[in-house]
Formats: C-alpha cells, structure tokens, sequence
C-alpha cells in the first residue's frame, strides 16, 4: 500500500520491447527539477528525490509486473529544459513527475516526439493544457484552485480591500499565475487592487527598499506572492520588514518549503499564508500516505518537502497505469488509461483532482508559518479539507496565455501524429 492506494508494483511475466525506453526487463522513464539554478541553488530538488525514492520503493517489490524501473534524472537548471527535453525524447518511454520552471519553453520538443507526461507539475499554459499530459493535481491554464481566496476574504476581509502582487520579470511562471489570480480576485466581493506596479528582476536586485517602499507608500495590506522561498523573496520581505511594514502575504504551493521555515528565525514571514491542497507534512501522523513519502524518500537521503508529494503522486499515477497496460506497455496504452482516471489522491497525499479531464480540485487549506514551522490554520481540524465547487473558477480566455481547442487541449504545437485516447 501507499496510504490508501493499493501498490503498483510487483513481480510479474510481461515482456516485449513495445515501445521507445521499454525492454523485456526494464522501463526508462525521464525525471528531474531545477537543482542546479545558480540564482536559486537545489530548486525543487524535492520532486527529484521524490521520483528516486520511489523507482527504488517499486523495484524493491519486483518492479511493474516484473519489468525494472530505470529513472534517467535531468537537471533543467532552469534555463535548460529544452536541451534535457530533446536528451528524453532520444532515449525515455515517459516524463515521469518532473517540475521545471520554464516547462513552456521544452513543449514544441515534448509534442513533436510524442513523450507523454504525468508531469509534478505544470507552469506554461501550453504545457498545462498540452496533449499527451495528465496531471494528478491539474493546474490548466483555464481554471484555477482559488481555495485561498475565498477563505481569506471570510478570514481577512479587511485586509483583501488593499490587496496587490509582487511581480517578477519571469514571465512563463510567476506572471501567468499572476494572471489567472488577479482575474479571480476582480469577481470575489471585498478584493480590491491597489495597483502599486512593483516588479522585480527574477535574477536579483542590487537594492530593495526602493521597492518595498513603493507598497509601503501605496498601503497594501494583503500581497500575493509567487516567486518562490529564496533570496529574491527573502530580501524583499526583509526590506518590507525593515520600514517596520507588515502585510500578509498570500502564496501558491511553491511557499511551503523547509527553506523558507528555516531562513524565518526573526519571524519575518510570520504573516505567510499558503495554498494547499496536499497534506502537510506536520499532518503525517494523521494521513498514512504522508508518512508513506517522508520514509521511501529518507530511504535514499532525499530531502522531504510538499513538492515531492507533487512528484510521488504523479510517479503512483504513472506506475498505476503502468501495470494495467501488462505487457503492452506502450504510450497509447498509458494515455488510454490515464485518460479514465476522474478521481485520484494519491493515497491521500492530496484532495481529489480529476487527471482525466484536466481539473483541479474542489477543496483546499491555508497554511501559516509561525517562526520554523508550518501549521494548518484553516480548516481548523488537521488533515481535513475545506470544500466548496466555486473553488475551482473558471478563468476568463484572456487570462489563458494560449489557444484551446474544443477539448480544451492546447492548439499551439499540435501535429497530426498526436496520442489520443482510444475506447
């Protein structure tokens, strides 16, 4: 078992070289995240050692039906996903629980081989929405998670009436978050943007008080943030703190990371709220399944973090399929599968999204952190969710950044020799 989810993996017969990275003993698959970002050193190096943890968690019980799993890590270092994009295509059966920055920038390359994907997560909207993709937590271009914003506009409604973003220049991940969030808050009673126009360069600052200065001046009192914990957020917070200004800040899942606990010794993150919709690892003595990812990752020194809860759900939707397609184990199969999966968890790691149709979930929690740690503030009782089918709003086309079609399925790199689902 996984928490609730009946193991994948085993000993079994099948064989057959049936597709690219697939032999009689093995299956190659293609992982990774941006560890190797020099302005952000081991970003999201959690979703690889997730993957890691978890080929040797399915090997040591026989594999998927027999067949070894050979992990192939790619380091996109961020600004290198296509050049590891174009390495997978040559070589790996499928993208397995992979998290890059700039995901947009491999997808012509991911689309024009066909590597199917059940990807951690997803940022460009292209690749959010693209075909041949199934997301355990869907986060598509044209619907958003908005859980928080409801529940801080019942919890903070003071607060969300001098609401406002901190922009960075990193157009294809925090900005079209951004995007989608700011388009939500104008149909919330209560938001109001203050418009304060402060955008950061996403490679650093030489001086940041002149930006905190200017939410200081304009009197935000809530601010979205997405840049992520590390030095760029690290120091603006720490400007803001020193003109004696204390906002709340709003985040995306991407804020709760055991780097940003650990840089908040003074507290100055104290009004850091956060987006969830997996269990936090506080909650593992609740939730099995939590505790399930925090032992197979420790099992080979990995480190521990919400992100690889993303990569480990995606690797047991991937491994599910896997061992249902038996010996014809190839990509149509797995799309044929993957493409009926309405409701998935991840043993409970998570709250139900729907893979299938490319939805997010319905439920969702805020997260504080006070000091080093991390607590869930709403709902009140750990482990449960907070649920209700307006969470899931539907954003306005213009917010998409793209071109859907009809299936909602990205039009902009579609070729003729695409992998659709089949009865």
């Amino acid at each position: 078992m996984f928490g609730t989810q009946p193991s994948p993996c085993g000993a079994g017969t099948a064989s057959g070289a049936t597709e690219q990275g697939v032999t009689n003993t093995s299956i190659h698959i293609a992982y990774g995240d941006d560890r190797g970002f020099a302005s952000t050193p081991g970003l999201d190096q959690e979703m690889g050692d997730a993957v890691r943890g978890m080929v040797k968690w399915c090997n040591d019980q026989g594999g998927i039906n027999g067949r070894q799993i050979v992990g192939d890590f790619y380091d996109a270092a961020v600004l290198q996903v296509n050049s590891v994009m174009q390495q997978a295509c040559k070589t790996d059966f499928m993208l397995v629980g992979e998290g890059w920055a700039l995901d947009e920038s491999a997808e012509q390359t991911r689309v024009g081989c066909n590597l199917a994907a059940v990807p951690g997560f997803a940022n460009g909207p292209d690749f959010a929405n693209g075909p041949e993709s199934y997301q355990p937590v869907p986060n598509p271009a044209d619907y958003l998670p908005a859980s928080s914003l409801y529940e801080m506009a019942q919890l903070f409604p003071q607060q969300i009436a001098k609401f406002d973003f901190l922009h960075t220049t990193l157009a294809q991940a925090t900005e079209i978050v951004i995007g989608k969030v700011n388009a939500a808050v104008q149909s919330i009673p209560g938001y109001h943007l203050q418009n304060c126009g402060v955008t950061l360069n996403y490679s650093g600052e030489p001086d940041y008080k002149p930006f905190a200065q200017k939410f200081v001046s304009c009197g935000a009192q809530m601010i979205f943030i997405d840049p992520g914990p590390g030095p760029l957020q690290n120091n603006m917070l720490q400007a803001m703190d020193g003109f004696g200004d204390k906002p709340i800040y709003l985040g995306e899942a991407n804020e709760y990371a055991s780097a940003l606990a650990a840089w908040n010794t003074s507290g100055i993150g104290d009004n850091i709220y956060i987006r969830e919709a997996f269990q936090p690892l506080e909650n593992a003595s609740l939730v099995p399944a939590v505790q399930d990812y925090i032992n197979i990752v420790k099992a080979v020194g990995g480190k521990v973090d919400q992100l690889g809860e993303q990569a480990a759900s995606s690797f047991l939707l991937w491994a599910t399929a896997a061992k249902s397609c038996g010996s014809t184990l190839t990509r149509q199969c797995m799309i044929n599968y993957l493409a009926t999966v309405k409701t998935w968890t991840g043993g409970g790691l998570h709250a139900a999204g729907d893979p299938a149709e490319n939805l997010p979930p319905e439920c969702g929690m805020l997260l504080k952190l006070t000091g080093s740690t991390f607590s869930q503030f709403f709902p009140k009782t750990a482990g449960t969710f907070d649920c209700n089918p307006e969470y899931r709003y539907h954003v306005p086309q213009a917010q998409w950044g793209t071109t859907l079609g009809a299936d909602r399925i990205s039009t902009k790199f579609l070729t003729p020799n695409i992998i659709k689902p089949t009865a």
